[in-house]
């Protein structure tokens, strides 16, 4: 049986028996936080249990390293939609130790993507269309940065309200410890602290 069949034949019994009952909620977050993790396997039911978070407590988007490359891209546009149209007022970037995207190199994606059949004269266009490469399929040294450099795009986003605090965790993906980055309470405070110009 293929893995979608499985999933189908599942989702029937998951459905008929009721068993969604237990999920349900509204699509606002209870408690008002959008929350920018990775996606790796080890973080999908431990990272809602380690922080405390049951179904409809927080907005989670997930992508390679919890990495926002570009201002303007898929992952601040949904960060947004959660603070504007689903009343989320926190965000809280949370990488992990052990991530994939550590060290990761464009070579090492590239040579595999040609293993796979995908010819040269594609990877070819890509660069001659202006396509950076060896950036864009690039990963980061070390995963406390990579946070810090996420919550300060995020923060400084000029679409972002400046009370929205905006904080950096790192999980470890073993036990599920938290530890503490990037505290956007102190960010918050000291604007608010800040002497009012003309």
């Amino acid at each position: 049986m293929s893995i979608i069949s499985s999933i189908l034949e599942y989702n029937k019994a998951f459905v008929n028996e009721n068993r969604y009952a237990e999920f349900q909620t509204t699509k606002y977050p209870d408690k008002k936080l959008v929350i920018l993790s990775c996606m790796d396997t080890r973080l999908l039911e431990l990272l809602p249990k380690a922080l405390g978070l049951k179904n409809g407590d927080a907005k989670i988007i997930k992508n390679a390293g919890a990495v926002v490359s570009h201002p303007f891209g898929s992952i601040m546009r949904s960060i947004l939609v959660a603070v504007y149209e689903l009343k989320a007022e926190e965000v809280c970037v949370i990488g992990h130790h052990g991530c994939g995207m550590t060290g990761l190199e464009s070579s090492s994606i590239l040579e595999k993507a040609k293993k796979r059949g995908i010819a040269e004269d594609r990877i070819d266009t890509l660069v001659n269309t202006g396509v950076d490469l060896s950036k864009w399929l690039t990963g980061f040294p070390c995963v406390e940065e990579s946070v810090k450099n996420s919550v300060h795009m995020i923060k400084n986003h000029p679409l972002l309200p400046e009370n929205v605090a905006v904080h950096g965790v790192v999980i470890c993906p073993e036990t599920g410890k938290l530890d503490l980055v990037a505290d956007g309470y102190k960010q918050v405070n000291s604007k608010k602290s800040e002497p009012v110009t003309k």
